[in-house]
C-alpha cells in the first residue's frame, strides 16, 4: 500500500411546498443512509443543503422589504477578502473585542450570514473555487491543492505509462519556493495529461471545469485583479485563462491570446517564515497590492502581458494569512469560550487596520459609496476548541484500508484513491473496524458519496473512492507543528466568516445556512452582470446571497 501523503486542509405556498418536498426527500435518504450504517457515530455535516439550490439560476424577487435592489442600483466595483481560518463566532469575538474598528464599522451597513459554510473539503483551493466559480467540487474538479486524478501523468513523463498520478498545485510548482518572485511557475514542475492527443503540461487554470467570476466580468469588458499565496492561484484565471492576464512574477507563464489588462499577484508565502509576524509582514504586499490597485498601479513584481492597469479594477481580491497561521501554530485560548490567544489578536488587528486603509483610500477617492466590500472566508480550521486536538499517523489509514491505496490526501480529512475502486466496500468495512484506533468519525463511499453531493468516482477521475471524516479536533499527521488544520468537513472547518457592506446598505444578519458558493452569482448581479453567465451557478442552481435581489 502507497501514497500517503500528509498535507499541511421564503414565496408562494408552492415554492413552500416544492422546499417541503426536497426535504423530506433529503430526510428519506438520510434515514436509509443511517439503517445502512453509512455514519458510524456522529454524522459528518452533508456537502450541501437544499437553501442555495433551486435547480436552474434564477432569481427570486421582488424580495422582503429592505432588500437590496442590484439592477436598479448596481455598484461599480467589488473587492473580495478573504480572511483565512475565520469562522463564523470569530466575528462576533473580534467585534467584541474591537467594537471601534473597522469590521466592526463595515457590519454597521452590511449584511452578516452567521450561518455560511465554505467548500467541502474545505482546503483553500476548492475554498476559492467555491467563492470564484459558485460551485462545489464535483462541478470544478477542483478537490485539493495535492490531490489525484486516475488521468493524469506525473510532470515531464511524457504521459507515458498507466494513467493515474499526483496532481499538486502549491509551492512545488514554483522555480524556487525558498525565494518570493522566482519567476512563477515553472512548466517542468507541471503535471501533465492528453489534450486532444498531445501530452500536455495541465496549468492549475486548466485544472478547473468551469469559467470564473474573473472570466465573466473580464468579458463585460471590465479589468480585475487577484493576489493570494503561490503562483498556482492562476487559477481563478480560469479554463480559457483570460480571468488574469497580468501575472506576477514571470514571463514564463503559459501565455494565451489577451485583448485587455487584468492582473494577479502572488508572492510565495513558503518563502517567509511560519510565524505570526513573519506573516503579517508578507500579507502587508497583498495590503499594498490592493492599495495600488485603487490607484490603478501596477505592483512590482508583477508581469504585464499587455499593458498597464488603466483604471481601479471593478473586481479584485485577495486573502489574509495570518489568522490561519496564528490558530494552526498557537490556537484559541483553552478556556469555556475559546477567546483569542495573544496571537489571534496580533493577526485580527493587522487584518482590521489593512481593512481600514482599504476603506479611507476608497473615500479618500470617493468610490466608498460605489464599492460592495465583500468578506469571505475559504475555510475555518479545526479544532476551535484547543482541547479536542489529537495527531494520528496517517499511514494508520493507509494501513487500515487493507487494500491497494494509490494515493491518500490527509489533512483533518482523508481523501482515498484505491488502486481498484472496486475495493471500496472492503476498505471501507476495514476502516469502520480501526474506528477506534484510526479516530475515524465516518467514512463515505459509494452511493452515499453521490448522494452526498460528492460526485462519483466511477464516472469522475477526480473524485476519491472514500472520505475520512476523523473525530473533531483530529489531524491526521506526524508534524508536531500545528495544533489545527483545514481541509476537512466538520462545522470548525466550514462554518466561516462573510459579510458584504456599502453604506447603501442597512444592518441585518441572516442566520438561515447559506454556502460561499452563493458569493459568486452576488458579485456578478452587484455589478449589473448575469450570474448565470457562471457555468457552474447553471449546473448547480446556485442563488444570491440572501438580502440581493
Amino acid at each position: 500500500m502507497t501514497g500517503s501523503v500528509d498535507v499541511s486542509r421564503r414565496k408562494t405556498k408552492r415554492l413552500q411546498a416544492t422546499v417541503q418536498k426536497a426535504a423530506l426527500n433529503e430526510m428519506s435518504k438520510l434515514i436509509t443512509l443511517l439503517s445502512l450504517g453509512a455514519f458510524p457515530g456522529a454524522l459528518c455535516l452533508p456537502q450541501w443543503g437544499d437553501s442555495h439550490h433551486n435547480g436552474p439560476w434564477m432569481t427570486h424577487g421582488p424580495p422582503a422589504s429592505g432588500s437590496y435592489d442590484c439592477n436598479e442600483h448596481p455598484f461599480k466595483y467589488v473587492i473580495m477578502i478573504s480572511v483565512d481560518g475565520m469562522h463564523a463566532s470569530d466575528v462576533e469575538k473580534w467585534t467584541t473585542y474591537s467594537p471601534n474598528g473597522n469590521i466592526s464599522a463595515l457590519l454597521k451597513t452590511g449584511y452578516e450570514y452567521t450561518n455560511a459554510y465554505t467548500s467541502a473539503p474545505s482546503d483553500s483551493f476548492p475554498g476559492t473555487m467555491a467563492q470564484y466559480t459558485g460551485a462545489t467540487p464535483k462541478t470544478t474538479g477542483v478537490w485539493y491543492d495535492d490531490t489525484w486524478d486516475r488521468t493524469f501523468y506525473a510532470p515531464s513523463s511524457g504521459c507515458l505509462g498507466p494513467a493515474g498520478a499526483e496532481v499538486v498545485y502549491d509551492e512545488t510548482k514554483d522555480y524556487n519556493d525558498t525565494l518570493l518572485f522566482s519567476g512563477g511557475i515553472d512548466p517542468a514542475n507541471l503535471p501533465q495529461a492528453v489534450i486532444n492527443g498531445k501530452c500536455s503540461n495541465i496549468y492549475p487554470h486548466q485544472r478547473v471545469r468551469v469559467n470564473t467570476l474573473f472570466e465573466v466580468v473580464n468579458a463585460a469588458g471590465h479589468q480585475t485583479a487577484y493576489t493570494d499565496k503561490h503562483p498556482a492561484y492562476d487559477i481563478v484565471r480560469g479554463p480559457s485563462g483570460t480571468g488574469l492576464s497580468v501575472v506576477c512574477c514571470s514571463s514564463h507563464y503559459e501565455r494565451v491570446p489577451q485583448t485587455d489588462d487584468r492582473q494577479g499577484y502572488f508572492p510565495e508565502i513558503a518563502a517567509v517564515a511560519n510565524t505570526v509576524e513573519a506573516t503579517i509582514a508578507y500579507d502587508q504586499l497583498h495590503v499594498d497590492a490592493w492599495l495600488d490597485w485603487l490607484d490603478a498601479k501596477t505592483p512590482a513584481n508583477s508581469t504585464i502581458f499587455n499593458s498597464q492597469l488603466t483604471q481601479m479594477p471593478s473586481v479584485f481580491g485577495g486573502n489574509f494569512q495570518a489568522m490561519s497561521v496564528a490558530q494552526k501554530t498557537v490556537g484559541y485560548n483553552n478556556d469555556t469560550t475559546h477567546s483569542f490567544s495573544a496571537a489571534q489578536i496580533q493577526a485580527m488587528t493587522f487584518v482590521d487596520v489593512s481593512v481600514g486603509a482599504v476603506i479611507n483610500k476608497l473615500k479618500a477617492k470617493n468610490l466608498y459609496n460605489d464599492t460592495l466590500i465583500l468578506v469571505a472566508s475559504k475555510h475555518g480550521q479545526a479544532p476551535i476548541d484547543r482541547s479536542l486536538y489529537a495527531k494520528v499517523d496517517p499511514e494508520c489509514i493507509t494501513n487500515a484500508t487493507g487494500v491497494n491505496v494509490a494515493f491518500q490526501t490527509s489533512d483533518d480529512i482523508a481523501l482515498i484513491f484505491l488502486n481498484n475502486s472496486a475495493d471500496a466496500s472492503t476498505a471501507a468495512a476495514n476502516l469502520r473496524a480501526k474506528a477506534a484506533e484510526c479516530k475515524i468519525r465516518s467514512v463515505i463511499y459509494g452511493q452515499n458519496l453521490t448522494d452526498s453531493g460528492f460526485g462519483d468516482p466511477a464516472t469522475d477521475p477526480a473524485v476519491p473512492d472514500i472520505i475520512v471524516q476523523p473525530e473533531l479536533g483530529v489531524i491526521y499527521t506526524t508534524s508536531s507543528k500545528k495544533v489545527a488544520e483545514h481541509g476537512g468537513i466538520s462545522s470548525d472547518d466550514r462554518l466561516v466568516a462573510c459579510f458584504a457592506s456599502n453604506p447603501r446598505l442597512k444592518r441585518e444578519v441572516f442566520s438561515q445556512r447559506v454556502y460561499t458558493t452563493q458569493v459568486a452569482p452576488t458579485v456578478l448581479k452587484a455589478l449589473g452582470l448575469d450570474p448565470g453567465a457562471l457555468q457552474g451557478v447553471q449546473k448547480e442552481g446556485t442563488n444570491l446571497l440572501p438580502g440581493f435581489w
